[in-house]
This record gives structure tokens, sequence and C-alpha cells, in this order.
């Protein structure tokens, strides 16, 4: 439950060597960087209510609710791949957050309104901390990513 108030599990890679030499640096000197604001909170709230504004189309929003409901492994509509290698799925904050994060990256690529599209792009980093994998997972070598790959092409996106 605690990780599901995160929208976002993004992974980062370890820094270049020299990206870490740079922060070894700088973090360790007696010289402070000067920082320069890029928003103020108003600004930070504005864009918020922005991403609000963004349309998300019926079929849209129920693609991404299939696409959640299909992660429940107790769930007749699960497929069998998710009975076999999850023990938990996600709940209703994933949709929430597969919602507002297909809106943000609509806005990004200048449009207005969410596609599928928008929706498979956020499903990795929404999904892959809501989901628990069971030991035949592990040991199959099935990884939440791949989950969530081949839910992504099998959820069907008809209304």
């Amino acid at each position: 439950a605690q990780l599901d108030r995160f929208m976002f599990r993004i992974l980062i890679d370890y820094p270049t060597f020299e990206e870490e030499l740079q922060i070894a640096e700088t973090t360790t000197s007696q010289d402070k960087p000067d920082l320069n604001s890029m928003l103020d909170s108003a600004e930070i709230m504005q864009l918020q209510q922005v991403v609000r504004k963004v349309i998300v189309g019926k079929s849209i929003a129920a693609y991404a609710v299939r696409l959640v409901r299909g992660t429940r492994p107790f769930s007749d509509e699960s497929p069998q791949f998710v009975k076999d290698y999850l023990t938990w799925g996600a709940g209703p904050r994933a949709c929430q957050a597969l919602l507002m994060g297909a809106k943000a990256n609509a806005l990004l690529e200048g449009r207005f309104h969410a596609s599928i599209d928008d929706i498979r792009y956020v499903a990795f980093p929404v999904l892959r901390h809501r989901l628990v994998t069971s030991f035949s997972a592990e040991s199959d070598g099935v990884t939440t990513d791949k989950i969530i790959s081949d839910l992504c092409d099998q959820t069907s996106e008809e209304l």
C-alpha cells in the first residue's frame, strides 16, 4: 500500500564516470553551486490544472481500466500468464496514475488528447512497483516489465 502512493517507479542507471566525478567534486567542496528556480509553486499548480484539462476518451480510459484489472491474478479478466506469475496486482490508484501520466505525456508531445500509446508509454513506470511477482516468475526469469509488455499487447482496445 505504501508503494502504491508513488505515481511512478522510474529506473535510473548509474552516472557515467564524468558525471560521478562532477557529483563527487561538487558535493564535497566548500563552494556552493548557483541554483536557479525554474518554476514557482503557483506555476506548478497551474501546470497541474492544464494536465487535468487534457481530454481522455472513454475508450482510452476503458483500456487503462482493463489493463489494470488484467494485473489481478484472482480475477476472471486476467490472462493465464498473470495468474501464473503474479501474486498481487494493481489497485484503482494505478488507473488514476495511468490516466494522469497519459495526459501529461500527451501534453509533452504537443497534443491535447491522450491516446492508447500514451497509456502504454506510462504503463511501465506506473505498474512496475504495483505488481508482486510469484516464485514461478522469479524462477522462470519473468520480470514485471515483461508482464506489463505482454498485458499491453493483449489488452483489448475495444470499448
